[in-house]
């Protein structure tokens, strides 16, 4: 049976005590409310590490005073019964006054691969999610820690954390899961209503299309971004955030696609916000 823990102390002991055992020890960082993407990562997870470990928390300091902290989706029964059925060994599931004690004031922020999508539009989220992430690399220490690549400016934003402070882990990008109808596997997918659950199709729709592009041999990022603009704004319950086209190492603007490069979309279906991407990379 998994073990849920609340406290800092007690998760660093019981890795302390699989480490003596000589055994490796993964991390899977979420907020919770998990579906078959957080699914797939604690699978990969278990396939590669003797140990896993799944936080659960939802952080406030990555949410902006007008963001969803306090309505964000929450089922920590159901996280638990996923989480053993997937062979997770310890959930930690801290309070947000265990994780951030009173007078805390110290943060990680990062200076240049925040500038744009997500972070133009939500300039605080990633000082949130790299302090986070940044504590919880240093409470649990694991050998590998795994992320999703639907959060795909995250992800590159860690890798960058990590090498710049000499983290002692190896991060494990996993491929984003998709609903059957393409729609990509989000905890905020819980707030579409059923007419905006339709609408919802339109990223992936799009995202589909600038592959078919690609595909085709188009390598303009301009022309690009207009048919996946185009094919948005179709929607009428659709408004978007940005389409981007960008190096997908350092999150910069390109305009060709050459290299490794990273097309991502975000979207406000209704209220809900929601994000999608596909990775390009020219053969050498």
């Amino acid at each position: 049976m998994i073990k849920v823990v609340s406290t800092v102390d007690e998760t660093r002991a019981q890795v302390k005590e699989w480490k003596k055992q000589g055994l490796t020890v993964g991390l899977v960082p979420t907020m919770g409310y998990l579906h078959e993407g957080h699914q797939s990562l604690i699978k990969k997870a278990v396939e590669e590490n003797d140990k896993v470990v799944v936080s659960i928390f939802v952080n406030p300091i990555q949410f902006a005073p007008n963001e969803d902290l306090e309505t964000y989706p929450r089922d920590l029964d159901a996280d638990t019964k996923l989480c053993d059925s997937t062979g997770a060994d310890l959930i930690f599931h801290p309070t947000p006054d265990e994780m951030y004690l009173d007078g805390f004031s110290t943060h990680i922020e990062m200076n240049n691969l925040t500038k744009e999508l997500c972070g133009k539009s939500r300039p605080t989220h990633f000082g949130g999610v790299c302090t986070v992430v940044g504590k919880l690399f240093n409470i649990v220490q694991p050998n590998k820690a795994y992320f999703g690549q639907k959060d795909a400016q995250q992800l590159a934003i860690i890798k960058r954390m990590v090498r710049d402070l000499n983290f002692d882990l190896e991060i494990v990008g996993c491929p984003i899961v998709r609903e059957p109808d393409g729609l990509a596997k989000s905890s905020r997918n819980s707030y579409l209503n059923e007419d905006e659950r339709k609408a919802a199709l339109i990223l992936s729709k799009s995202i589909e299309l600038g592959k078919e592009l690609v595909a085709n041999g188009e390598r303009n990022a301009q022309t690009i971004i207009k048919a996946m603009t185009d094919k948005i704004n179709t929607e009428p319950l659709a408004r978007i955030d940005y389409v981007n086209v960008v190096d997908a190492l350092n999150i910069e603007p390109v305009d060709t696609l050459n290299g490794e490069v990273l097309v991502a979309i975000a979207v406000y279906i209704g209220k809900t916000r929601l994000i999608d991407n596909f990775y390009y990379a020219s053969e050498v």
